[in-house]
């Protein structure tokens, strides 16, 4: 498991629909971002590429996914900073790669 919910449980205070909730909320948001990252990333616009890994981030971080975090910071750096796209292709997949392993976890573990 790649994700832990320690930082949703301490501020969900044993209230499972809100640990529930934040995790459909994550199902619901995470994946199209990525997908919009992707396009981003395709098409060099490199103002969403920021964008969009800056929104991934914190949903990430909310579920303890710490590589994931770092990887997603990573590429919100390059997409402010640079115009060396092959840095940022060379990191999608990694990021891509995690957070689908995590949606699909989370389907199966909260059956949803």
């Amino acid at each position: 498991m790649i994700y832990n919910l320690d930082k949703v449980n301490e501020m969900a205070e044993g209230d499972q629909d809100f640990i529930t909730s934040v995790v459909s909320v994550f199902l619901e948001e995470v994946p199209m971002d990525l997908e919009g990252l992707e396009k981003a990333i395709e098409a060099r616009d490199y103002e969403n590429v920021y964008k969009l890994a800056h929104k991934i981030k914190p949903n990430v971080d909310l579920l303890g996914m710490e590589q994931t975090r770092a990887t997603a910071l990573e590429i919100e750096t390059l997409g402010k900073t640079t115009t060396d796209i092959d840095e940022i292709e060379q990191k999608f997949p990694l990021l891509k790669k995690d957070v689908l392993q995590v949606v699909s976890e989370l389907k199966k573990d909260f059956n949803l």
